[in-house]
């Protein structure tokens, strides 16, 4: 029996992740020691104190019934870390809601605000799931480059005046993935102006919000005056706090937003495991050490590699937050090629700068998930490649 597929699935394809598995398993005899420095995935685990909840709740015989709307414990954390962390003030009933991982508030938040034909507006380059959830909404992309010459943020005065009016979501990260960048309160102030002008809706990822770098910590959307008027902000536990098979999270801001995603979730699923919304409680209210610990290990990380890199000739960003780095390729490849020979000359993986949008070509992100050895290791089997000596040499 032949299968109808859904017009809507056009917009789908094969990660990237899996393109390049499958060029690896190709190539798999060429290598003995492959280092994969392409998915964000943490290495590490969680602190001891969440996995001895995780564990300790679990065994509580009334764990394993529906939790529904989220516990309130969880969402209370989440308040109180905002106002501890970023003198933000969240009602934890009405301005705070849970995500099963971020990615399921971003995917299924413009299913909710958006219908057929309607605009979001999308950062270029960035995260796969913001074109994911406007594919499933039936709405229209439209990129707003991220360019170096202006500190990789968008320029809104860009926008052409007929695509901000027909703009109903507008998606922010920052930190950012897959450029590390760093926003400022006045640009923040400006998206504000933005979004009560044209009534849009404003949804700032912040993932990467504890992974800073040099002391230099970024500024959460909602702390700017006039942001729950108009937005909301995303984030899960996954990165910061090493939880990332876990697939918890939250959306918190705006109470309209909240209650109308709310609404939309109580018929999609039946909340997440009570033992991890538990944890998670914990590691919000506790995990301010383990947070500092962690910026020291993915510093530690940048400096080696960023360092090792310009050794061997390819100087490339220092990033000031986020747990990747943002890398220039040389001249005479695509990302997608310069991947490729990176895969066969060194059996170092990591990801095409073009997969995260048109903007990201001419580029490659590298993820800091291995040990700062292993980063030394992958360097030196780079240098061996050959493809940055003429760089290096002028350089001495």
């Amino acid at each position: 029996m032949a299968m109808k597929k859904a017009k809507r699935m056009a917009a789908f394809s094969a990660s990237v992740f899996a393109e390049l598995a499958a060029y690896r398993k190709q190539r798999h005899h060429l290598h003995d020691e492959w280092i994969d420095l392409s998915v964000g995935s943490p290495d590490l685990p969680p602190a001891p104190f969440v996995r001895e909840a995780l564990a300790r709740y679990a065994h509580e015989p009334n764990a394993y019934g529906y939790t529904l709307k989220g516990i309130r414990e969880f969402h209370e954390a989440v308040a109180e870390y905002y106002r501890t962390s970023h003198d933000v003030t969240l009602d934890p009933e009405t301005e705070v809601t849970y995500v099963i991982g971020s990615q399921d508030g971003l995917v299924h938040l413009p299913i909710v605000f958006a219908d057929p034909g309607d605009v979001i507006l999308l950062p270029d380059p960035g995260y796969p799931a913001y074109a994911a959830g406007v594919a499933m909404a039936e709405a229209e992309p439209y990129f707003l480059p991220l360019k170096e010459e202006n500190g990789f943020l968008p320029d809104l005065g860009a926008i052409p005046e007929e695509i901000a009016k027909r703009a109903v979501i507008m998606f922010l990260n920052f930190p950012g993935n897959p450029v590390p960048a760093m926003a400022t309160e006045s640009f923040y102030r400006e998206v504000v102006e933005f979004a009560k002008r044209y009534n849009v809706l404003v949804v700032s990822d912040f993932a990467y919000g504890e992974l800073y770098y040099d002391g230099n910590k970024p500024v959460s959307f909602l702390s700017v005056p006039g942001a729950k008027d108009v937005g909301v902000e995303i984030n899960s536990l996954s990165k910061s706090y090493h939880m990332a098979g876990c697939r918890v999270g939250y959306v918190c801001g705006n109470a309209e937003v909240i209650r109308a995603f709310a609404e939309f979730k109580s018929n999609l699923d039946y909340g997440i495991f009570w033992p991890i919304q538990k944890a998670a409680a914990e590691a919000l209210r506790y995990g301010a050490p383990f947070c500092a610990q962690t910026r020291a290990i993915y510093q530690a990380r940048r400096d080696a590699l960023v360092s090792g890199l310009a050794e061997i000739g390819w100087h490339v960003d220092r990033p000031q937050a986020g747990m990747f780095v943002w890398a220039k390729i040389p001249d005479g490849f695509t990302s997608l090629s310069f991947t490729n020979e990176l895969i066969d000359r060194a059996g170092v993986v990591v990801t095409p700068g073009h997969a995260f949008g048109p903007s990201g070509e001419g580029y490659v992100r590298i993820a800091l998930v291995q040990p700062e050895e292993v980063l030394r290791r992958a360097v030196a089997k780079l240098s061996a490649t050959g493809l940055f000596a003429s760089s290096a040499a002028r350089r001495r």
